[in-house]
């Protein structure tokens, strides 16, 4: 019986591309004080093509910290300090132009109904992490929200998912762990979760099929797949 669900944030309830695209020319363009090729060559050390709008699949932007992320910026950023650049990133992104994938608030109206216990895990910082969701009126709707300054580290580590089943009194191979990656399904693996992939971010069918129950297009589709568990198990 499922009793929790996880998600993921960026690339999971918003679809990532829409969202973190701009945002990260507009932070590429911003370090570079408007210089197109010096914003070119910071592009190159994130994965971020500035021509193109397009990721890397392997851009430190997916997956990463932002303390990963200034760290691979740093190098060409002569003077700028890490805290610094991590501060300036975090404040950007809880200001950041937020795309849902799917209409957010009914559908997590309608996995509470169901008793679901329902929480955040992102690597991002929990402070952005809770001004975005605020921002779009949901961050209520949330039982736990973590993010890797939280004090249970980073995905794909297993910390914030146990910490999310602890906190919420859950037994972890109860709950399934959502997300657009494969950290984040790594992460609900190393914590005994069910994993359930998303194409709502960079990765594709075939990258996240190894590690996860079922691939869905969005989170909208999670309320036929429960139903579909709950009558397996019945």
């Amino acid at each position: 019986m499922i009793t929790g669900i996880l998600f993921d944030k960026d690339g999971t309830l918003f679809d990532f591309h829409a969202t973190w695209g701009g945002w990260t020319r507009e932070l590429l363009t911003e370090l570079a004080e408007g210089d197109d090729d010096y914003a070119a060559r910071l592009g190159m050390l994130v994965g971020y093509e500035m021509d193109t709008g397009e990721f890397e699949p392997d851009s430190p932007v997916i997956t990463h910290t932002p303390d990963e992320i200034a760290l691979a910026l740093l190098p060409q950023l002569p003077g700028k300090s890490l805290a610094a650049l991590v501060t300036q990133m975090n404040s950007k992104a809880a200001t950041v132009a937020l795309s849902p994938a799917v209409p957010l608030s009914p559908l997590l109206q309608d996995l509470r109904a169901r008793g679901l216990k329902l929480g955040i895990a992102t690597n991002d910082a929990e402070q952005a992490a809770r001004a975005q969701l605020a921002s779009v009126g949901i961050e209520g709707q949330f039982d736990f929200i973590a993010g890797f300054d939280s004090g249970h580290g980073g995905k794909p580590g297993a910390g914030m998912m146990l910490a999310f089943a602890a906190a919420c009194g859950l037994d972890p191979a109860a709950v399934v762990m959502v997300g657009d990656s494969r950290h984040d399904l790594v992460a609900g693996r190393a914590a005994g979760m069910r994993a359930v992939g998303v194409l709502t971010g960079p990765a594709t069918e075939a990258e996240l099929a190894p590690l996860a129950e079922i691939v869905l297009p969005d989170i909208g589709h999670l309320p036929h797949w429960i139903d579909a568990q709950a009558r397996v198990e019945s």
